[in-house]
C-alpha cells in the first residue's frame, strides 16, 4: 500500500461515492432557495413585514452556513479525485508524493465535513433561539427538598453567568430552613431554550441533610420546568367577516335615540380553539348617539372577548406543557440523580455519569448538556435518514 493512502481505500471507494451522492442529493435545491431568500430579504415589502423578515434573515443565515459547508465539501471531493488521478497517471515521483499527502489530508477531512453537513441539515426547533421561563419546585422530601431546590437554582445561576446570560427572578417562595419551596426566573441570552430544554424533569438527590441529626441518608426531589418564552399574544380579526346591523335604540336618551339608527349590532364567526367549532359572537352597542363611535366600541369589545378566550387557551397549553415536562414531582419520575456519598451525578435518559458532583453544582454542566444534545441529534439523524 502506498504511503499516505487510506487503509482499505479501494474496498470502500464505492461506499464512499454512494455516501457522497447521498449528501449531495440532500443539498440539492438548497442553492436555489438560498438565492431566493437573498432576494426576498432586500424586498421593501418583506422588510416592512417584520415577523416574516426576521424569519427569512434567520433562514438566510442557516442556509449560508450550509452553503459554506457545501463549498468546502465539493472542494474536498475534487481534491481527492485530482490526487487519485495524479497518483494513477503521473510519472514524477515528487508530484506523486505531494498527491499522496494531499489525498491523506482530504480523506481525513471528508468525514468531518460530512458530519458537519449532517448536523446543519437537521431541522432546527424554532423555539431553540428563545429565552426561557424556568420554575424549580421542591418535590418529595420536605425541608431537604427545598434546600436541594436552592442548590439547583444556584447551579443554573452560575452556569448562566458563565454563558453571559441574564437571570431575572420573578417570584420566590422560601423554604422554612433555607432554599425554596418554589422559585421562578427568566433567562435571556443566545440560544437559551435550545441549551436548557434538557433540564426539564425531576432531579433526585441522595445525601445526609443538614437538618438530619441521626446521620441518615435521605432521598429528596425537586422538579425543574424550562418553558420557551411566549411570543407576544395578538388578536387577529378579519373585519371582512363582520356582519353589521344598525337599529334605533329604545329607552332613555331623548328623541334622537329613538329617531336615528345609532345603535349597532355585530355578528362575527369565531373558531373556538378548544372545540374547533365555529361560534357566532353577537355584540350590541348603544352607548352613544354617534354610530361610528358605537361601532368602534363594539369592535373593541369583540377584540377583548376573543383575547380573553384565546389567551385562556394559550395559558392552558402552557399548563399542559408544564405537566409534560415536570411530571408529578414524585421521586420515581426522575431524569437525574445527584449522589453525594459517591460524589457523582447520573443522567438516566442517556446513562451519562460525571464524578465531579461539586463542580457540577458549581455550574459546570456543559459536558452533560453536550452529551444530551448529541443523543438528541443522533435520534434526529435517524429520523431524517442522514
Amino acid at each position: 500500500m502506498s504511503r499516505g493512502e487510506s487503509p482499505g481505500h479501494g474496498r470502500n471507494s464505492t461506499e464512499a461515492q454512494m455516501q457522497d451522492n447521498q449528501i449531495l442529493q440532500k443539498l440539492d435545491g438548497l442553492d436555489a432557495r438560498y438565492e431566493e431568500v437573498a432576494t426576498l430579504i432586500t424586498d421593501p415589502a418583506v422588510i416592512a413585514d417584520q415577523p416574516r423578515y426576521v424569519k427569512l434573515t434567520k433562514e438566510y443565515k442557516d442556509l449560508g452556513d450550509i452553503m459554506d459547508a457545501k463549498k468546502r465539501y465539493v472542494a474536498c471531493l475534487n481534491s481527492i479525485k485530482e490526487a487519485k488521478d495524479i497518483i494513477a497517471n503521473e510519472n514524477d515521483a515528487d508530484m506523486k508524493e505531494m498527491a499522496r499527502e494531499e489525498l491523506a489530508e482530504n480523506e481525513a477531512k471528508q468525514p468531518k465535513i460530512e458530519e458537519e453537513i449532517k448536523m446543519l441539515l437537521i431541522p432546527k426547533d424554532p423555539e431553540d433561539a428563545k429565552n426561557v421561563q424556568m420554575e424549580i419546585r421542591a418535590g418529595a422530601g420536605g425541608d431537604e427538598a427545598a434546600l436541594f431546590a436552592g442548590d439547583l437554582f444556584n447551579m443554573y445561576k452560575k452556569y448562566c453567568e458563565s454563558k453571559h446570560w441574564t437571570v431575572s427572578v420573578t417570584s420566590v417562595s422560601p423554604g422554612a430552613v433555607g432554599g425554596y419551596k418554589e422559585i421562578d426566573f427568566a433567562v435571556s441570552g443566545d440560544n437559551v431554550y435550545g441549551t436548557l430544554k434538557y433540564e426539564s424533569g425531576v432531579h433526585r438527590v441522595q445525601r445526609v441533610p443538614a437538618t438530619e441529626t441521626q446521620g441518615r441518608m435521605h432521598t429528596s426531589a425537586a422538579t425543574v420546568a424550562v418553558l420557551p418564552e411566549a411570543d407576544k399574544f395578538e388578536v387577529n380579526i378579519n373585519e371582512g367577516d363582520i356582519k353589521w346591523d344598525t337599529f334605533r335604540s329604545s329607552g332613555a336618551g331623548g328623541q334622537n335615540v329613538n329617531k336615528v339608527e345609532s345603535g349597532v349590532r355585530l355578528r362575527y364567526p369565531w373558531k373556538n380553539p378548544n372545540t374547533g367549532e365555529v361560534e357566532e359572537i353577537l355584540i350590541e352597542c348603544t352607548e352613544t348617539r354617534d354610530q361610528p363611535k358605537n361601532k368602534e366600541r363594539a369592535l373593541s369589545r369583540l377584540r377583548t372577548f376573543i383575547y380573553d378566550r384565546e389567551h385562556q387557551k394559550y395559558i392552558d397549553d402552557i399548563a399542559n406543557r408544564r405537566k409534560t415536562l415536570v411530571s408529578t414531582g414524585d421521586r420515581s419520575a426522575k431524569i437525574r440523580t445527584y449522589n453525594f456519598p459517591q460524589g457523582r451525578v447520573t443522567d438516566h435518559r442517556i446513562g451519562y455519569t460525571t464524578h465531579d458532583l461539586q463542580g457540577f453544582l458549581n455550574g459546570d454542566i456543559q459536558a452533560m448538556i453536550d452529551a444530551l444534545t448529541v443523543a438528541e441529534n443522533a435520534e434526529k439523524l435517524k429520523e431524517n435518514e442522514l
